[in-house]
């Protein structure tokens, strides 16, 4: 099955379902189809063929999706990007890609162009004017349409030669740690995390998906690609704001979210939430950082979902683990999922570990997966030295720490560099995190290290605070929790105005400890 095929039979089976939302705008399968074949004809005009990288750097708006399906019916491959990219950012992704053509719109267009200057690169500007050196995309194909009977197009060109081997994308991780490392996914990769999105989150016919996750994130993608296996519906949302999100919610009778951390804790927190109607919403879905215990609750009290899934996997491998109610064990990643192979082996920054050193059962460790899964990628894009230290005989060594419980079951316990080592003893940001967050005057909270003369490291929380919150009361709610050794408290409390995040939510701690962060003022 390739991604072509994919769309192809949804348009067949249910034509008339409506497949994209934009706005006022709309597009049935059956029209969806057509723009994508109109499209797919256009770009194989401007020399797009099978394995050319195609830059996208547009937000979730219905001319991506046509792009999207249109590169993967040529056997293109779409490089989604971070539409917050500066020039130079972007420049580093061309040229790391050797895209071909890039996509732009109003919002992107001063970063790409100027990194496309002097390049051979082809322009596409959406939603603006054509000019000498740009081409609108319009004018490409983009405004086919699929006649009048609304009976899909077969006018696609489709490569006989593209196969499930073959590319279909291409997702820059978010560089944490320096510079994005480029993800290349094949057909049987991306068709594979879509089926078993579906499965791991009990999708039925029709749902219907907000679509905020950016689509040069896996979620995004993960959202889109899982809606075409279903005949559901993809509704963008360009820019996010909670108010914005549930009267999409209500207004589309959304039934499944797919969302981060951070995304769930705006809804939960939006004074529209009192007035909004959320009762369509039967199935929640998070991935990208962990959730800790206080906002699960106040999502399931917002909700009243049947199904509340934490999906924990990574750009290189959709998918690691699932657990398909968190309620009964907040925080739990759960078992493998289905194509998945999980082990947790000692964790060590000095030396190689191999796959054989599984630690026992209840001992921290690093979280590593078979690269045998069929949604495993096979080795980084033009980075040997990035595959050389992350793949390891067959095995993909994620950097997370983790767990596994006397149930069986995998806990997320932070990233291996994370650790924080205080007068030698091993200190997991993630589980201070967890207590402080259960205060109710604790908006937001990210732990970290720094040095510290006597015992190594110290440990300091950076904390976003409600009214009238101080370090004092914050110490004694840690002293008294029953879930936090003594010896593990903050020494050290910064009341800062937001935690610095990557777009999947991961906290960037690595900025906090080089100062980058505004503190509140007193």
């Amino acid at each position: 099955m390739t991604l072509g095929e994919l769309l192809t039979r949804a348009a067949h089976r249910r034509p008339e379902a409506v497949a994209v939302v934009d706005g006022t705008r709309r597009l049935s399968y059956a029209e969806l189809d057509a723009r994508r074949a109109a499209a797919a004809r256009g770009f194989a005009r401007l020399g797009v063929g099978k394995r050319d990288r195609v830059l996208i750097a547009l937000r979730n708006r219905l001319e991506h999706v046509v792009a999207y399906w249109a590169l993967q019916t040529l056997g293109g491959v779409p490089t989604p990007v971070n539409f917050r990219l500066v020039s130079g950012e972007m420049k580093y992704v061309l040229e790391n890609s050797g895209a071909k053509l890039a996509l732009f719109e109003d919002a992107t267009a001063a970063a790409v162009l100027e990194a496309a200057r002097s390049t051979s690169v082809r322009l596409v500007c959406v939603g603006g004017k054509a000019s000498a050196d740009v081409i609108a995309f319009d004018e490409i194909g983009g405004e086919g349409g699929s006649g009048a009977s609304g009976v899909p197009s077969h006018r696609a060109p489709l490569p006989p030669d593209v196969s499930e081997d073959d590319l279909s994308l291409i997702l820059y991780t978010s560089g944490t740690t320096g510079r994005p490392k480029g993800v290349p996914r094949t057909h049987k990769n991306h068709y594979a995390g879509a089926l078993a999105h579906v499965v791991q989150c009990g999708y039925a016919w029709g749902e219907r998906t907000l679509g905020v996750m950016p689509l040069y994130h896996t979620m995004g993608i993960h959202a889109l690609t899982s809606m075409a296996v279903v005949n559901g519906c993809f509704v963008c949302q360009p820019e996010w704001s909670a108010a914005g999100a549930l009267r999409l919610i209500a207004a589309e009778r959304l039934t499944a979210l797919y969302l981060i951390p951070t995304l769930y804790w705006d809804l939960v927190h939006a004074p529209e939430l009192a007035r909004a109607d959320v009762s369509s919403v039967g199935k929640l879905a998070y991935a990208g950082a962990p959730m800790l215990a206080a906002l699960t609750e106040a999502c399931t009290a917002a909700f009243r979902p049947e199904i509340f899934v934490n999906h924990y996997g990574s750009t290189e491998v959709y998918t690691f683990s699932v657990n398909r109610d968190v309620r009964p064990k907040p925080g739990c990643a759960g078992r493998p999922g289905i194509h998945s192979e999980l082990r947790v082996v000692t964790a060590s920054a000095e030396r190689r570990v191999g796959p054989e050193e599984v630690v026992p059962q209840g001992t921290k460790g690093e979280i590593i997966a078979s690269l045998g899964s069929d949604e495993a990628f096979a080795g980084y894009w033009n980075r040997p030295d990035a595959d050389a230290k992350a793949l390891r005989d067959g095995w993909y060594f994620t950097g997370d720490m983790g767990y596994v419980d006397a149930d069986g079951d995998l806990y997320v316990a932070g990233r291996v560099d994370d650790m924080i080592i205080s007068g030698g003893e091993n200190i997991h940001p993630v589980e201070i995190e967890e207590v402080l967050a259960r205060h109710p005057r604790v908006r937001d909270v990210a732990v970290v290290g720094e040095g510290d003369a006597k015992w190594g490291e110290r440990v300091v929380a950076f904390v976003v605070p409600g009214a009238d919150v101080t370090a004092e009361e914050l110490d004694r709610f840690c002293r008294e929790s029953p879930d936090l050794a003594t010896f593990k408290r903050p020494r050290r409390f910064v009341f800062v105005e937001a935690i610095p995040k990557t777009a999947s939510g991961k906290i960037l701690r690595r900025l906090l400890r080089d100062g980058h962060y505004a503190e509140v003022r007193s």
